[in-house]
């Protein structure tokens, strides 16, 4: 059965054929570091890691590059190391630990590349001197702007003219701009910002050049596949493919663009307002969310559950389900021995292959574990659980031991060294600001992980988790 996905570009399915598949090449926008991320970033997460996962086992993991970038410099990184009293640096470096430490307990795998953004300035300015030079941008009061006007197909991708956009959007009104949907490509840093040389004077890019800059370092003028939450077809996918399209002159930046649906919680849309806005570090060291801390691995069931173009709605009933399928799959293979070199089964495949079907997918897998074995049993019947348990890992589920299932499964998911070593290093930067409200509330995030530290006056001297 060939592959089939839904592109966001022809809003229809199509059969998927890589432009090389000696080298299929996906991307998907990765986090802006600046805090924890909620269970909506999560689900993204976790369907492009199965895509990953198919690509890899469709084409080869070695045919296969899976870029997710890392976005560290943004208008919202540096108010909130303003807020905290802490550096920049300091603040990117520990939310990038926690995202890490994240997406591992949610059981997705490294992508290909990881690249940050301020790694990579060097590639924006570039494309942004080919958009000046062909006439797309425009340099006005130190800022460089993108003029939406000069590119006719501009709205392709979120299906909106012009006047449209301009009638429904809250845009930045500013004197220099030509156009109210002008979006920036560059803008001056001050003293107390970021910033980096160019030919327009010492500044920061703005949001939408730097992934365009790091899909084409990484994945070339045009490749497979782009992905990324329903919020950001516009305007951040319209403005890359802009951005893109106009610098290096062609029709296409990705030949299909996939985007996961909005996630609620308890029926009502997620908000710090509400008091129902959720991080995945939360639910996974914390008793915030039904009075328990989960599993990563039932939060990953949990969204898996639902197609991941519709919209979710994440509830604890739906989390208690999950773990309680989780329990009798880990019971059912526990003392089986299982052949990983086994291929998943054709019919769990066939269902991911139609634009990633996962949950009736994960159905079929469940229904394909037999009930028992018998001591002595024939190694046919030890074969179908082998492939029971390869179709699981396509989806990413069932990497755990049994027996450690059942050990930790409630106590939820430690944090590794270098999560631990990055906010001790953010909780002495506030204590050398005298940010003190800033130290305690790290001592208490460490303190809800099982960390115990030990102090003097110059700081942590050592940690030690409590058993």
């Amino acid at each position: 059965m060939a592959l089939r996905l839904y592109n966001t570009l022809t809003r229809q399915k199509e059969a998927f054929e890589p432009i090389d598949p000696a080298n299929v090449r996906l991307y998907a926008c990765g986090p802006t570091v600046y805090d924890h991320l909620h269970i909506g970033n999560g689900r993204m997460l976790i369907v492009f890691d199965v895509l990953f996962r198919l690509l890899r086992h469709k084409f080869g993991a070695e045919h296969v590059t899976y870029v997710r970038n890392i976005t560290d410099v943004d208008d919202k990184i540096n108010a909130r190391a303003a807020e905290r009293g802490i550096d920049i640096r300091v603040l990117t470096q520990e939310m990038t630990a926690l995202f890490h430490e994240d997406a591992k307990a949610l059981g997705c795998l490294p992508p290909s590349a990881e690249p940050r953004a301020t790694d990579h300035i060097p590639q924006m300015v570039e494309i942004i001197e080919r958009l000046i030079a062909k006439g797309f941008a425009y340099v006005a009061e130190s800022h460089v702007l993108f003029d939406v006007r000069a590119m006719p197909a501009y709205g392709r991708l979120s299906r909106r003219s012009l006047d449209d956009m301009i009638a429904g959007a809250r845009v930045e009104v500013a004197p220099y701009k030509r156009g109210p949907m002008d979006f920036v490509l560059w803008k001056p840093s001050g003293p107390e910002e970021p910033g980096w040389e160019s030919p327009w004077g010492r500044g920061r890019p703005g949001w939408h050049i730097e992934c365009s800059a790091m899909s084409w370092k990484y994945l070339g003028e045009i490749f497979d596949i782009h992905g990324g939450g329903i919020d950001l077809v516009f305007p951040h996918h319209e403005n890359e493919i802009a951005q893109s399209c106009c610098a290096f002159g062609h029709e296409l930046m990705a030949k299909f663009w996939m985007h996961n649906g909005h996630l609620q919680v308890e029926g009502e849309k997620m908000s710090k307002s509400l008091g129902n806005f959720v991080t995945i570090h939360e639910l996974l060291h914390t008793d915030k969310f039904g009075g328990r801390s989960w599993p990563g691995e039932v939060l990953r069931l949990a969204i898996l559950k639902t197609h991941y173009r519709q919209p979710i709605d994440f509830t604890v009933r739906a989390l208690e389900e999950a773990e309680k399928t989780l329990d009798r799959l880990y019971g059912l293979i526990e003392n089986v021995p299982v052949d990983p070199h086994t291929a998943p089964r054709r019919e769990v495949i066939e269902l991911l292959q139609d634009d990633l079907n996962t949950p009736r997918a994960q159905l079929a897998l469940q229904m394909s574990f037999p009930t028992y074995i018998l001591p002595g049993s024939a190694g046919a019947e030890r074969q179908l659980f082998s492939m029971a348990v390869a179709s699981a890992r396509l989806l990413g589920l069932l990497y755990e031991d049994p027996a450690d299932w059942k050990a930790r499964k409630r106590s939820g998911v430690a944090a590794d060294d270098n999560t631990i070593n990055a906010l001790i290093t953010s909780r002495d930067a506030a204590r050398k600001n005298k940010n003190y409200a800033e130290s305690d509330r790290i001592r208490n995030e460490l303190a809800a992980m099982g960390v115990a530290l030990k102090d003097n006056k110059d700081g942590t001297t050592s940690w030690e988790l409590k058993h």
